[in-house]
Protein backbone atom coordinates (compact mmCIF):
# COMPACT_ATOMS: atom_id res chain seq x y z
CA UNK A 1 0.00 0.00 0.00
CA UNK A 2 1.50 3.40 -0.79
CA UNK A 3 1.72 5.80 1.63
CA UNK A 4 0.57 9.53 1.10
CA UNK A 5 2.06 12.20 2.48
CA UNK A 6 0.90 14.67 5.25
CA UNK A 7 -0.24 17.08 2.25
CA UNK A 8 -3.68 15.56 1.52
CA UNK A 9 -3.38 13.38 -1.37
CA UNK A 10 -0.13 14.13 -1.99
CA UNK A 11 2.51 11.13 -2.61
CA UNK A 12 6.49 11.96 -1.91
CA UNK A 13 8.40 11.64 -5.03
CA UNK A 14 10.54 8.81 -4.00
CA UNK A 15 7.36 6.92 -2.98
CA UNK A 16 6.02 8.02 -6.58
CA UNK A 17 9.20 6.74 -8.49
CA UNK A 18 9.02 3.71 -6.50
CA UNK A 19 5.96 2.77 -7.95
CA UNK A 20 6.29 3.68 -10.91
CA UNK A 21 9.74 1.47 -11.38
CA UNK A 22 8.00 -1.54 -9.89
CA UNK A 23 4.89 -1.70 -12.17
CA UNK A 24 6.84 -1.13 -15.10
CA UNK A 25 8.70 -4.27 -16.46
CA UNK A 26 11.35 -3.57 -19.35
CA UNK A 27 10.54 -4.26 -23.32
CA UNK A 28 12.34 -7.35 -24.25
CA UNK A 29 12.40 -6.64 -28.35
CA UNK A 30 16.40 -6.80 -29.31
CA UNK A 31 17.60 -5.77 -32.54
CA UNK A 32 21.46 -5.71 -33.91
CA UNK A 33 22.75 -2.18 -34.62
CA UNK A 34 26.11 -1.38 -35.88
CA UNK A 35 28.53 0.85 -33.94
CA UNK A 36 28.13 3.86 -36.18
CA UNK A 37 24.36 4.02 -35.07
CA UNK A 38 24.32 2.83 -31.67
CA UNK A 39 25.06 6.04 -30.08
CA UNK A 40 22.47 6.34 -27.24
CA UNK A 41 21.33 2.70 -27.78
CA UNK A 42 20.76 0.81 -24.36
CA UNK A 43 22.05 -2.78 -24.54
CA UNK A 44 20.58 -5.93 -24.04
CA UNK A 45 23.31 -8.06 -22.99
CA UNK A 46 26.51 -7.76 -21.74
CA UNK A 47 29.12 -7.55 -24.22
CA UNK A 48 32.36 -9.86 -23.53
CA UNK A 49 35.79 -9.33 -25.16
CA UNK A 50 36.84 -12.20 -27.05
CA UNK A 51 40.50 -10.50 -27.42
CA UNK A 52 43.32 -8.63 -25.26
CA UNK A 53 43.41 -4.86 -25.39
CA UNK A 54 46.45 -4.41 -26.39
CA UNK A 55 46.60 -7.57 -28.43
CA UNK A 56 50.63 -8.12 -27.34
CA UNK A 57 53.80 -6.15 -25.16
CA UNK A 58 54.16 -2.84 -26.57
CA UNK A 59 55.91 0.46 -26.65
CA UNK A 60 54.29 3.27 -24.85
CA UNK A 61 57.00 5.74 -26.22
CA UNK A 62 59.07 6.39 -29.20
CA UNK A 63 62.56 4.96 -27.93
CA UNK A 64 64.41 2.36 -27.51
CA UNK A 65 63.69 -0.94 -26.52
CA UNK A 66 66.29 -3.24 -24.83
CA UNK A 67 66.82 -5.68 -21.86
CA UNK A 68 66.83 -3.37 -18.84
CA UNK A 69 69.63 -5.15 -17.11
CA UNK A 70 71.83 -4.72 -19.58
CA UNK A 71 72.10 -0.77 -18.65
CA UNK A 72 72.84 -1.66 -15.03
CA UNK A 73 76.97 -1.82 -16.18
CA UNK A 74 77.23 -0.04 -19.13
CA UNK A 75 74.96 2.83 -20.84
CA UNK A 76 75.74 1.78 -24.43
CA UNK A 77 74.16 -0.32 -26.71
CA UNK A 78 74.33 -1.67 -30.22
CA UNK A 79 71.25 -0.88 -32.42
CA UNK A 80 70.45 -4.21 -34.52
CA UNK A 81 67.48 -2.58 -35.79
CA UNK A 82 64.03 -0.81 -35.92
CA UNK A 83 60.09 -1.92 -34.69
CA UNK A 84 56.98 -0.01 -36.24
CA UNK A 85 53.54 -0.01 -35.19
CA UNK A 86 52.81 -2.82 -37.45
CA UNK A 87 55.82 -4.08 -38.44
CA UNK A 88 56.94 -6.00 -35.91
CA UNK A 89 61.16 -6.67 -35.31
CA UNK A 90 61.83 -10.30 -37.14
CA UNK A 91 64.52 -11.21 -34.64
CA UNK A 92 65.35 -11.08 -30.82
CA UNK A 93 66.81 -9.20 -28.58
CA UNK A 94 70.46 -10.22 -26.91
CA UNK A 95 72.79 -9.10 -23.93
CA UNK A 96 74.58 -5.59 -25.25
CA UNK A 97 71.86 -5.08 -28.19
CA UNK A 98 68.73 -2.37 -28.51
CA UNK A 99 65.82 -2.42 -31.40
CA UNK A 100 64.20 1.10 -32.17
CA UNK A 101 61.21 1.33 -31.11
CA UNK A 102 57.93 3.48 -32.24
CA UNK A 103 55.05 3.83 -30.06
CA UNK A 104 52.43 1.20 -30.39
CA UNK A 105 55.26 -1.16 -31.98
CA UNK A 106 55.32 -4.78 -30.53
CA UNK A 107 58.32 -5.23 -27.89
CA UNK A 108 60.49 -7.60 -29.44
CA UNK A 109 61.61 -10.89 -28.22
CA UNK A 110 63.93 -10.86 -25.59
CA UNK A 111 63.52 -6.96 -24.51
CA UNK A 112 62.08 -6.04 -20.92
CA UNK A 113 61.86 -2.15 -21.30
CA UNK A 114 61.83 0.95 -23.25
CA UNK A 115 63.86 3.98 -22.83
CA UNK A 116 62.29 7.06 -24.52
CA UNK A 117 64.69 8.73 -27.20
CA UNK A 118 64.81 11.90 -25.38
CA UNK A 119 67.23 9.82 -23.01
CA UNK A 120 69.56 8.69 -25.88
CA UNK A 121 72.11 9.80 -27.98
CA UNK A 122 73.61 8.21 -30.90
CA UNK A 123 77.38 7.65 -30.82
CA UNK A 124 78.52 5.83 -34.15
CA UNK A 125 76.60 6.16 -37.55
CA UNK A 126 79.30 4.95 -39.92
CA UNK A 127 78.17 5.35 -43.38
CA UNK A 128 75.76 2.85 -44.62
CA UNK A 129 75.73 0.68 -47.70
CA UNK A 130 71.93 -0.12 -48.29
CA UNK A 131 68.60 0.27 -46.54
CA UNK A 132 68.72 -2.46 -45.09
CA UNK A 133 72.00 -1.41 -42.98
CA UNK A 134 70.26 1.70 -41.70
CA UNK A 135 69.90 0.59 -38.30
CA UNK A 136 73.39 -2.18 -38.20
CA UNK A 137 76.54 -0.77 -36.93
CA UNK A 138 75.09 2.02 -34.73
CA UNK A 139 76.06 2.71 -31.03
CA UNK A 140 72.90 4.08 -28.81
CA UNK A 141 73.95 5.94 -25.51
CA UNK A 142 71.59 6.11 -22.74
CA UNK A 143 71.09 8.95 -19.90
CA UNK A 144 68.35 6.92 -18.29
CA UNK A 145 68.69 3.38 -16.53
CA UNK A 146 65.10 1.81 -16.81
CA UNK A 147 63.52 -0.88 -14.64
CA UNK A 148 62.01 -4.01 -15.76
CA UNK A 149 58.72 -3.12 -17.87
CA UNK A 150 59.74 0.83 -18.46
CA UNK A 151 57.13 2.06 -20.91
CA UNK A 152 56.02 -1.35 -21.91
CA UNK A 153 51.93 -1.55 -22.13
CA UNK A 154 51.48 -5.30 -21.41
CA UNK A 155 49.02 -7.57 -23.48
CA UNK A 156 45.78 -7.50 -21.74
CA UNK A 157 46.87 -4.48 -19.68
CA UNK A 158 43.37 -2.69 -20.69
CA UNK A 159 40.83 -5.35 -21.11
CA UNK A 160 42.00 -8.98 -20.84
CA UNK A 161 39.69 -11.94 -23.05
CA UNK A 162 37.10 -13.16 -21.46
CA UNK A 163 35.89 -10.17 -19.66
CA UNK A 164 32.83 -7.87 -19.88
CA UNK A 165 33.38 -4.92 -21.51
CA UNK A 166 30.59 -3.17 -20.95
CA UNK A 167 27.12 -4.10 -19.19
CA UNK A 168 23.79 -5.19 -20.18
CA UNK A 169 21.91 -1.79 -19.35
CA UNK A 170 24.71 0.48 -20.51
CA UNK A 171 23.31 3.75 -22.61
CA UNK A 172 26.13 3.87 -25.42
CA UNK A 173 28.14 6.79 -25.01
CA UNK A 174 30.48 7.84 -27.49
CA UNK A 175 33.05 6.86 -25.34
CA UNK A 176 31.47 3.23 -25.13
CA UNK A 177 31.82 2.66 -29.42
CA UNK A 178 35.31 3.67 -29.03
CA UNK A 179 36.30 1.16 -26.44
CA UNK A 180 33.83 -2.05 -28.32
CA UNK A 181 35.65 -0.98 -31.64
CA UNK A 182 38.87 -1.84 -30.08
CA UNK A 183 37.57 -5.10 -29.46
CA UNK A 184 37.00 -5.64 -32.53
CA UNK A 185 32.94 -5.52 -32.02
CA UNK A 186 31.14 -4.12 -35.20
CA UNK A 187 27.70 -4.41 -33.81
CA UNK A 188 25.76 -4.85 -30.66
CA UNK A 189 22.28 -6.37 -29.47
CA UNK A 190 20.52 -3.32 -28.25
CA UNK A 191 17.11 -2.71 -26.88
CA UNK A 192 14.31 -1.67 -29.39
CA UNK A 193 13.48 1.85 -29.54
CA UNK A 194 10.74 3.02 -27.14
CA UNK A 195 7.34 4.42 -29.08
CA UNK A 196 6.00 7.09 -27.14
CA UNK A 197 3.51 9.22 -28.02
CA UNK A 198 2.77 12.89 -26.95
CA UNK A 199 -0.75 14.45 -26.54
CA UNK A 200 -1.38 18.27 -25.59
CA UNK A 201 -4.92 18.97 -24.76
CA UNK A 202 -6.73 22.27 -24.13
CA UNK A 203 -9.13 24.28 -26.32
CA UNK A 204 -6.98 26.85 -25.78
CA UNK A 205 -3.83 26.00 -27.56
CA UNK A 206 -2.71 27.33 -31.05
CA UNK A 207 0.30 26.13 -32.85
CA UNK A 208 2.94 28.49 -33.78
CA UNK A 209 3.03 30.45 -36.40
CA UNK A 210 -0.84 30.64 -36.19
CA UNK A 211 -2.43 33.76 -35.13
CA UNK A 212 -4.02 34.15 -31.72
CA UNK A 213 -7.66 34.95 -31.29
CA UNK A 214 -8.80 36.04 -27.37
CA UNK A 215 -8.61 33.29 -24.76
CA UNK A 216 -5.98 31.28 -27.13
CA UNK A 217 -2.37 30.93 -26.18
CA UNK A 218 0.85 29.28 -28.20
CA UNK A 219 1.01 25.42 -27.18
CA UNK A 220 4.69 25.39 -26.24
CA UNK A 221 5.23 21.72 -24.06
CA UNK A 222 5.37 19.19 -26.70
CA UNK A 223 8.42 21.19 -28.52
CA UNK A 224 10.89 20.75 -25.52
CA UNK A 225 9.06 17.06 -24.74
CA UNK A 226 10.02 16.39 -28.54
CA UNK A 227 13.57 17.07 -28.02
CA UNK A 228 13.66 15.13 -24.74
CA UNK A 229 12.53 12.49 -26.18
CA UNK A 230 14.72 12.69 -29.21
CA UNK A 231 18.01 12.98 -26.73
CA UNK A 232 16.48 9.94 -25.04
CA UNK A 233 16.35 8.15 -28.43
CA UNK A 234 12.63 7.22 -28.26
CA UNK A 235 10.91 7.16 -31.14
CA UNK A 236 8.45 9.50 -31.27
CA UNK A 237 4.39 9.37 -32.43
CA UNK A 238 2.92 13.50 -32.67
CA UNK A 239 -0.71 13.04 -32.11
CA UNK A 240 -0.71 17.17 -31.59
CA UNK A 241 -2.90 19.09 -30.26
CA UNK A 242 -6.75 17.54 -29.11
CA UNK A 243 -9.43 19.39 -28.02
CA UNK A 244 -10.54 19.40 -24.44
CA UNK A 245 -13.82 16.89 -25.69
CA UNK A 246 -14.29 13.13 -24.32
CA UNK A 247 -15.03 12.37 -27.75
CA UNK A 248 -12.15 13.56 -28.98
CA UNK A 249 -9.75 12.24 -26.36
CA UNK A 250 -11.53 8.83 -26.33
CA UNK A 251 -10.26 8.86 -29.52
CA UNK A 252 -6.66 9.87 -30.05
CA UNK A 253 -5.47 8.01 -27.10
CA UNK A 254 -7.02 4.59 -27.58
CA UNK A 255 -4.99 5.23 -30.94
CA UNK A 256 -2.15 6.10 -29.06
CA UNK A 257 -3.08 2.79 -27.01
CA UNK A 258 -2.85 0.99 -30.39
CA UNK A 259 0.58 2.19 -31.62
CA UNK A 260 3.19 2.94 -28.29
CA UNK A 261 4.83 1.46 -25.14
CA UNK A 262 4.04 4.82 -23.34
CA UNK A 263 1.63 7.48 -24.05
CA UNK A 264 2.49 11.30 -22.38
CA UNK A 265 -0.14 14.05 -22.27
CA UNK A 266 0.25 17.70 -21.54
CA UNK A 267 -2.50 19.17 -19.47
CA UNK A 268 -6.38 17.88 -18.57
CA UNK A 269 -5.25 16.55 -15.41
CA UNK A 270 -5.95 19.07 -12.69
CA UNK A 271 -9.61 19.56 -11.40
CA UNK A 272 -11.24 21.71 -13.98
CA UNK A 273 -14.73 21.29 -15.20
CA UNK A 274 -12.79 20.72 -18.74
CA UNK A 275 -10.43 18.49 -17.38
CA UNK A 276 -11.13 14.99 -18.96
CA UNK A 277 -8.14 13.01 -18.92
CA UNK A 278 -8.35 11.19 -15.91
CA UNK A 279 -11.79 10.37 -16.71
CA UNK A 280 -10.27 9.17 -20.35
CA UNK A 281 -7.75 7.20 -18.47
CA UNK A 282 -10.33 4.60 -15.86
CA UNK A 283 -12.56 4.65 -18.75
CA UNK A 284 -9.52 2.69 -20.93
CA UNK A 285 -7.17 1.77 -18.46
CA UNK A 286 -6.38 2.23 -14.77
CA UNK A 287 -5.09 5.15 -12.11
CA UNK A 288 -1.86 4.06 -9.97
CA UNK A 289 -1.80 7.30 -8.46
CA UNK A 290 -3.00 10.69 -8.83
CA UNK A 291 -0.88 14.51 -7.23
CA UNK A 292 2.72 14.26 -6.72
CA UNK A 293 3.99 16.07 -3.76
CA UNK A 294 6.60 18.17 -6.20
CA UNK A 295 6.69 21.60 -6.91
CA UNK A 296 5.98 22.53 -9.88
CA UNK A 297 4.01 19.79 -11.53
CA UNK A 298 1.70 18.38 -8.48
CA UNK A 299 -1.05 17.48 -10.81
CA UNK A 300 0.68 14.67 -12.18
CA UNK A 301 -0.88 11.05 -13.23
CA UNK A 302 0.22 7.64 -14.20
CA UNK A 303 -1.29 4.77 -14.97
CA UNK A 304 -2.13 2.19 -18.03
CA UNK A 305 -4.43 1.89 -20.90
CA UNK A 306 -5.11 -1.64 -22.09
CA UNK A 307 -1.32 -1.78 -23.42
CA UNK A 308 0.61 1.43 -23.47
CA UNK A 309 2.01 2.70 -19.74
CA UNK A 310 0.22 6.77 -19.23
CA UNK A 311 2.41 9.67 -17.27
CA UNK A 312 0.11 12.48 -17.66
CA UNK A 313 1.58 15.91 -17.48
CA UNK A 314 0.49 19.19 -15.96
CA UNK A 315 -0.45 21.95 -18.58
CA UNK A 316 2.28 24.41 -17.33
CA UNK A 317 5.21 24.78 -19.59
CA UNK A 318 7.46 24.66 -16.39
CA UNK A 319 6.05 21.85 -14.73
CA UNK A 320 5.61 19.55 -17.55
CA UNK A 321 8.89 20.13 -18.16
CA UNK A 322 9.95 19.51 -14.61
CA UNK A 323 8.28 16.58 -14.28
CA UNK A 324 9.38 14.66 -17.02
CA UNK A 325 12.89 15.47 -16.02
CA UNK A 326 12.44 14.30 -12.44
CA UNK A 327 9.64 11.81 -12.94
CA UNK A 328 8.79 10.53 -16.74
CA UNK A 329 12.71 9.95 -17.82
CA UNK A 330 13.18 7.38 -14.32
CA UNK A 331 10.18 5.12 -15.84
CA UNK A 332 11.59 5.65 -19.59
CA UNK A 333 14.88 4.52 -18.28
CA UNK A 334 13.39 1.96 -16.60
CA UNK A 335 10.97 0.77 -19.47
CA UNK A 336 14.08 0.90 -21.99
CA UNK A 337 16.22 -1.35 -19.50
CA UNK A 338 18.68 0.87 -19.14
CA UNK A 339 20.66 0.90 -15.87
CA UNK A 340 19.50 4.01 -13.87
CA UNK A 341 21.36 6.78 -13.41
CA UNK A 342 21.23 8.50 -10.38
CA UNK A 343 21.16 12.51 -10.69
CA UNK A 344 23.58 14.51 -9.85
CA UNK A 345 23.64 16.69 -7.08
CA UNK A 346 26.02 18.97 -5.33
CA UNK A 347 26.31 21.18 -2.55
CA UNK A 348 26.10 24.98 -3.07
CA UNK A 349 26.35 27.88 -0.78
CA UNK A 350 22.52 29.91 -1.19
CA UNK A 351 23.60 33.29 -2.46
CA UNK A 352 20.28 34.96 -0.58
CA UNK A 353 17.16 33.99 1.39
CA UNK A 354 15.15 31.23 -0.56
CA UNK A 355 11.41 31.27 -0.09
CA UNK A 356 9.76 27.85 0.54
CA UNK A 357 6.79 26.15 2.08
CA UNK A 358 6.81 22.64 3.41
CA UNK A 359 5.04 20.09 1.76
CA UNK A 360 6.66 19.20 -1.35
CA UNK A 361 9.93 18.74 -2.46
CA UNK A 362 10.78 21.89 -4.48
CA UNK A 363 12.53 22.08 -7.76
CA UNK A 364 13.26 25.70 -8.36
CA UNK A 365 15.48 27.07 -11.28
CA UNK A 366 18.73 28.74 -10.69
CA UNK A 367 21.95 29.87 -11.44
CA UNK A 368 25.01 28.34 -10.30
CA UNK A 369 28.80 30.21 -9.66
CA UNK A 370 31.83 29.17 -8.90
CA UNK A 371 33.85 31.59 -7.05
CA UNK A 372 37.55 32.51 -7.17
CA UNK A 373 38.32 29.97 -4.53
CA UNK A 374 36.75 26.82 -6.00
CA UNK A 375 33.66 27.11 -4.23
CA UNK A 376 29.40 27.26 -5.39
CA UNK A 377 27.10 29.54 -4.93
CA UNK A 378 23.58 29.82 -6.12
CA UNK A 379 20.61 31.92 -6.39
CA UNK A 380 17.30 31.47 -7.93
CA UNK A 381 16.43 32.38 -11.27
CA UNK A 382 13.91 35.22 -10.71
CA UNK A 383 10.25 34.26 -10.75
CA UNK A 384 9.81 30.68 -9.85
CA UNK A 385 5.83 30.26 -11.48
CA UNK A 386 5.06 27.28 -13.02
CA UNK A 387 4.43 29.34 -16.58
CA UNK A 388 7.15 31.15 -16.64
CA UNK A 389 9.41 29.01 -19.11
CA UNK A 390 11.83 32.21 -19.28
CA UNK A 391 13.28 30.43 -15.66
CA UNK A 392 14.25 27.20 -16.87
CA UNK A 393 15.52 28.54 -20.61
CA UNK A 394 17.88 31.10 -18.43
CA UNK A 395 18.83 28.78 -15.41
CA UNK A 396 21.44 26.09 -15.35
CA UNK A 397 20.29 24.11 -12.50
CA UNK A 398 17.84 22.93 -10.02
CA UNK A 399 18.09 23.90 -6.52
CA UNK A 400 16.40 20.84 -4.72
CA UNK A 401 14.55 21.41 -1.74
CA UNK A 402 13.31 18.70 0.18
CA UNK A 403 9.64 17.80 1.01
CA UNK A 404 9.88 19.07 4.96
CA UNK A 405 12.15 21.77 4.17
CA UNK A 406 10.77 25.36 4.70
CA UNK A 407 12.70 28.85 3.66
CA UNK A 408 16.64 28.75 3.26
CA UNK A 409 18.46 31.63 4.47
CA UNK A 410 21.45 33.04 2.81
CA UNK A 411 24.63 31.43 3.56
CA UNK A 412 23.31 28.07 4.20
CA UNK A 413 23.78 24.88 2.48
CA UNK A 414 21.66 23.75 -0.29
CA UNK A 415 21.78 20.77 -2.92
CA UNK A 416 21.88 21.65 -6.86
CA UNK A 417 21.10 19.32 -10.17
CA UNK A 418 23.21 20.79 -13.06
CA UNK A 419 21.28 20.99 -16.29
CA UNK A 420 22.49 18.09 -18.40
CA UNK A 421 22.07 16.58 -21.38
CA UNK A 422 19.92 13.43 -21.20
CA UNK A 423 22.54 11.51 -23.29
CA UNK A 424 24.95 12.02 -20.91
Amino acid sequence: MIVSCDTPGLLPISQALNAMRAAISAVQEQELCSLMQARGRILAEDVISQVNVPPSDNSAMDGYAMVAADLQDTDSLKLIGAAYAGIPFAGSVSKGQCVRIMTGAIIPAGADAVVMQENTSELASPSKTSTADEHQHKIIQFTQRPKLGNSVRKAGEDITQGAVVLNKGTRLLPSHLSLLASVGIANVSVVRKLNVGLIATGDELVSPGEALKAGQIYESNRYALHAMLQEFGANIIDFGIVEDKLDSLQRTFADADRQCDMVLSCGGVSVGDADYVKEVLQTLGSVNFWKVAIKPGKPFAFGKLSQAWFCGLPGNPVSSYVTFEQLVKPVLETLSGQTRRPALLLNATADCDIRKAPGRADYQRGIYRLDSNGELFVSPNGKQGSGVMSSIAHANCYIVLPQDTGSIEQGSTVQIQPFTSLAY
